[in-house]
């Protein structure tokens, strides 16, 4: 058992047992939070001293002994203690030590309730400026490629089967815009998370004469929870965040699965850095795109704390319940996963060989240019349908006799509908094919062009 005494233990005439204890502790993974506990915590005790409970000097002595305590915890000069439950109380107990009775003034006011919701806000919302730093340098590296690739071509697909040529920059401002959503929804979820619960205390607020405005301003927060009861109870912001992270992810896993696609013998399409990559214990050809396969399979565990954490929420009633402890850890592990996933991409990207010649070759080889051939018949005034027929009878042509149709003369063309002309020729390239698609969000490399310039805007 136990001898540390508890900051609640005069209501209780046992010890807690010791599996209780240690159970029940959160301090082995709430300990990240401590930077942001002493940050909110220094700015509690100044509201307390500007609303005139504590004294100037009281003020001062908490502040310093905080400032003393982390050092500590930063200096590794700390032994955490899972009698001491949590960050907070650990870190209230050394204060305690430091400066004496003070250091006991210092929760007036304030429940553990609020004061955990306000660290996993203050954290949340450092994590969100840096994750959206990763997510610009992935965005940028992006719009360089693309920049770099305007020009080339490369099938594209639909089920999977070469469907109409594209240009690869057209292709890769497509991830672009996924992950421009995403920013946006990280700007708007990051403007929930900064809202401040302390005050609220237990559930109820306190009798004491706070000024929440005042710590909201000292902490940096754009408002103050307007109800008690949901100030310490709510966790939608973590959910929400939770949501957008696994959009992310799964924008990655899309970006992955193409990046795996495009770097085998089957494709061809690119080549990964040596960076990150692997080989294989057993053949020594291998080199396996570890990282975008790793990747791939982290967002089902970020999908997998989203689901953690709305099922820790849906049966909750007001206010705050143990339950919500269970919150911090699918956090932490959403943010390290995201973080980490943005920023090995954003390192890898730069580092991709295009293989221009054999994308072009690839496109060649699909007929990815039937509908350039379809719309020059409707543009000479047939209907399309029956264009789409006469094309298909063509491409079934180029089947049988195993080639492009680009190759076929003009006589034979003329077998499937004497509109077609001379000109097809000019249709029928890869080029013309991506060129004629001129008009705002097509593939054309005019329009890429554009469209870089104004991604680039917006990234500003």
């Amino acid at each position: 058992m136990s001898t540390v005494e508890k900051p609640w233990s005069g209501r209780f005439t046992a010890p807690t047992d010791a599996f209780v204890e240690a159970f029940t502790a959160s301090v082995g993974f709430d300990q990240r939070l401590y930077e942001y506990d002493i940050m909110g915590s220094i700015a509690h005790a100044r509201m307390l001293a500007h609303v005139g409970v504590l004294a100037a000097e009281e003020c001062e002595q908490i502040v310093q002994g905080l400032t003393a305590v982390q050092q500590d915890i930063a200096s590794g000069n700390w032994q955490w203690s899972i009698a001491l439950e949590d960050v907070h109380m650990n870190i209230e107990t050394r204060l305690t030590e430091k400066i004496g009775i003070v250091g006991k003034k210092l929760h007036t006011g304030r429940s553990r309730n609020d004061q955990v919701a306000t660290d996993i806000r203050l954290y949340l919302r450092q994590e969100i400026d840096n994750i959206q730093a990763e997510l610009q340098r992935l965005i940028t590296a992006l719009v360089n490629l693309a920049e770099n690739e305007t020009d080339t071509i490369l099938p594209g697909f639909t089920h999977l089967q070469s469907a109409q040529p594209v240009t690869f920059g057209h292709h890769l401002l497509a991830w672009c815009e996924m992950l421009m959503r995403d920013r946006s929804r990280l700007q708007d979820c990051r403007a929930r998370v900064n809202v401040m619960p302390l005050g609220a205390a237990a559930l109820a607020g306190t009798s004491y004469p706070i000024d929440r405005h005042y710590t909201a301003q000292l902490l940096g927060f754009d408002g103050v929870a307007e109800n008690s009861l949901d100030a310490v109870s709510d966790r939608d912001f973590a959910i929400e965040f939770s949501a957008a992270a696994s959009l992310i992810m799964m924008h990655l896993s899309r970006f992955s699965e193409e990046l795996i696609l495009w770097s085998s013998a089957q494709f061809q399409f690119i080549d990964l850095s040596d960076a990150f990559c692997t080989g294989s214990s057993i053949m020594p050809q291998k080199k396996n795109p570890d990282v975008p396969e790793l990747v791939r399979g982290k967002s089902g565990r970020v999908y997998g704390h989203l689901i953690s954490l709305l099922t820790l929420m849906k049966s909750q009633p007001l206010a705050y319940n143990k339950d919500n402890q269970e919150d911090k850890e699918p956090i932490f592990d959403v943010v390290d996963t995201l973080r980490g996933s943005l920023k090995v991409y954003a390192d890898m990207i730069p580092a991709i060989t295009v293989k221009r010649d054999r994308m072009r070759e690839a496109t060649l080889a699909g007929f990815t240019t039937a509908t350039d051939l379809a719309d020059y018949l409707v543009k000479k005034g047939m209907p399309f349908r029956d264009a789409h027929e006469v094309v298909g009878l063509a491409v079934r042509h180029c089947i049988e006799q195993d080639c492009g149709l680009e190759s076929l003369s003009l006589e034979t063309f003329q077998q499937f509908s004497n509109l077609i002309q001379e000109d097809i020729y000019q249709v029928l390239t890869l080029e013309g094919s991506v060129a004629a698609r001129n008009h705002f969000g097509g593939t054309a490399p005019a329009q890429v062009r554009q469209a870089i310039g104004r991604l680039r805007e917006r990234l500003a």
